[in-house]
């Protein structure tokens, strides 16, 4: 029986040989093959005091949350402590990237006699990092305007309370500016090798020094806090257990500064039952309530992508779910997710037509071949905090590629008492452009964390066509709550980039920041300006939705494309 108080994918990983988790790829994520370590998201109740041990190493989170590392040897018996409630695998997260502040009302609460400007809030991003020369993050006398700076990646020095990467304050940075270029890099060697964090914080708070105040961005006076996710170790992407941790110290930062903060998430994944239910969803929803701040993050670009898809099965109803997989594939996962109470026959027909064996319903792995083509399968269990059941699909290559083709999974309802079944595969257009499914399903293609409960969950579209963006992920019927809340401009916006210039940016990644950067401006009327204490959470979600307006095309709000209508920051504010 697998162990109850662990994911299922962990319970997978540490099922199957090494060489299958490196050729699966998502069942290596967390794992350190050097060390033999594992990063999880742990949940635990009670003190933290007992949480570490010999060859363990414990980051505490708020709200009874922790990531540990520990060895793989020894998860088992650290599942069995009392205080751990549940331990989850991380996973790898990939960036939300494929005119906009007139087209969002921003620029007449810029302008009024009284403008805002983010002055006295803090704007607060996880991302890849950021380029601290560029003249937008500093101010008119060359000092820099971010008070911290966590690079994860880099050795030596980390936040109290943290055990990776290196800490900078606003006084290193500011030596780092004088130092100039050559020499400033050397003493600060963070760097932000896509860019991808330099543009989203330039539209969030970037103050438009390096255009003369053209590309201004929203927050523009505000005081920045960056954390650059990664770890010096192996397999150096991003992952939640670096995406939870930095979320964590952007929080308690801000309550040790006593400042309101407007965070900013343009990281996602596809990996989980899209129900807000994963721990990592579960942590950003509890502490939301920490302080005083906003979290928003992106939907995703999945929304015209062939990664989703549903349906509904009756009793002795079968469906034939129809995927290809591209030439040159390398690795490909499935999920599947239903109800625990619905019994479903999964059968598989290979490309060539072979019927592979019908799946056992028993819990736990089961492994076929199938041409060149192995199959990893593991029928999950419901967890603590979910109904559904996951069956979870690894296709794995005998040699370099899987068995390319049209592979058909046939489902027959034997019980049937709900009868809704969803299926995904990975987003972040990691597959080849043949791979997906045949009939694909727009809804339900938010990324995770943007189905937490408690986030600004934001979706994109064109303001110069005034259009939703098709490949914005869509909401649906899975979450008990509405998600999106609203959309904001996604196409084309003009974003700093490092080295010093503007470069125009599309995907959900770079909507969101338009409305971090609002969330921002609003807690500065609010708070900052004291003119109510309270404007912050949930109370600035439900002002952005009042205020947001409608985009032709769309007759009903709030929808699954749109949420409630794209952002329009003069009609969202209080009376002012």
């Amino acid at each position: 029986m697998p162990n109850q108080k662990i994911d299922n994918l962990l319970n997978l990983a540490m099922n199957v040989t090494q060489q299958e988790r490196e050729k699966s790829e998502s069942l290596n994520v967390g794992y350190d093959s050097k060390t033999k370590f594992w990063d999880v998201i742990v949940k635990y109740s009670g003190s933290e005091s007992g949480l570490a041990g010999e060859n363990i190493q414990v980051v505490p989170l708020l709200g009874g949350y922790a990531v540990v590392t520990l060895p793989e040897a020894e998860i088992a018996e650290y599942s069995d402590r009392e205080q751990i409630e549940f331990m989850e695998k991380p996973k790898q997260l990939y960036f939300e990237t494929l005119q906009g502040r007139e087209a969002s009302c921003i620029l007449t609460v810029q302008d009024r006699n009284t403008g805002l400007s983010g002055e006295g809030v803090l704007v607060g991003v996880v991302d890849s990092g950021i380029d601290y020369f560029h003249p937008d993050f500093r101010n008119e006398d060359g000092s820099s305007r971010i008070l911290r700076l966590w690079d994860q990646s880099i050795p030596g020095n980390p936040p109290e309370g943290y055990l990776t990467g290196t800490e900078y304050a606003k006084e290193e940075i500011d030596k780092a500016l004088a130092l100039g270029e050559t020499e400033g890099r050397r003493f600060i060697p963070s760097r932000d090798f896509s860019g991808h964090g330099t543009a989203v914080l330039g539209i969030a708070a970037g103050n438009g020094r390096a255009s003369d105040g053209v590309n201004r961005g929203i927050a523009y006076k505000s005081d920045l806090l960056v954390v650059k996710m990664g770890n010096a170790r192996e397999s150096s992407f991003p992952r939640t257990t670096e995406l939870i941790e930095g979320i964590d110290y952007l929080i308690r930062q801000a309550v040790k500064m006593g400042r309101p903060i407007a965070v900013n998430i343009s990281f996602g994944n596809n990996y989980g039952s899209h129900q807000g239910d994963s721990l990592l969803e579960t942590y950003i929803s509890n502490v939301a309530n920490v302080g005083r701040s906003v979290i928003c993050v992106g939907t995703g670009n999945n929304g015209n992508d062939r990664i989703h898809t549903a349906g509904k099965l009756r009793q002795g109803q079968t469906d034939m779910v129809e995927m290809s997989i591209g030439t040159y594939e390398t690795t490909l996962n499935l999920q599947l997710w239903k109800a625990y109470a619905d019994e479903i026959e999964i059968s598989i027909e290979t490309p060539s037509g072979e019927r592979l064996p019908e799946l056992s319903e028993k819990i736990g792995t089961q492994r076929y071949r199938a041409g060149e083509t192995d199959l990893l399968i593991y029928y999950g269990k419901p967890g603590p905090f979910q109904v559904t059941q996951e069956i979870y699909f690894d296709f794995i290559p005998v040699g370099t590629y899987l068995t390319s083709g049209i592979w058909k999974l046939y489902l027959r309802g034997r019980r049937i008492k709900e009868g809704n079944y969803n299926l995904w595969l990975p987003g972040g257009r990691v597959l080849n452009s043949m791979t997906g499914f045949y009939r694909p399903t727009a809804a339900e293609t938010l990324t995770i964390p943007s189905t937490a409960a408690k986030v600004v969950t934001v979706g994109a579209y064109d303001s110069r066509l005034n259009a939703f963006a098709d490949f914005s992920g869509r909401g649906g019927k899975q979450l008990v709550y509405f998600k999106p809340d609203l959309v904001a401009p996604g196409v084309d916006v003009t974003a700093p980039v490092p080295g010093g210039g503007y470069s125009g940016m599309t995907g959900t990644s770079f909507a969101v920041p338009f409305v971090t950067g609002a969330a921002a401006l609003m807690m500065e009327w609010g708070i900052a300006r004291k003119n109510d204490p309270f404007l912050w959470g949930e109370k600035v979600k439900a002002y952005l939705r009042r205020g947001a307006q409608p985009l032709p095309g769309f007759e009903k709000y709030p929808n699954e494309s749109v949420g409630w209508g794209r952002l329009c920051l003069v009609e969202s504010m209080p009376e002012i």
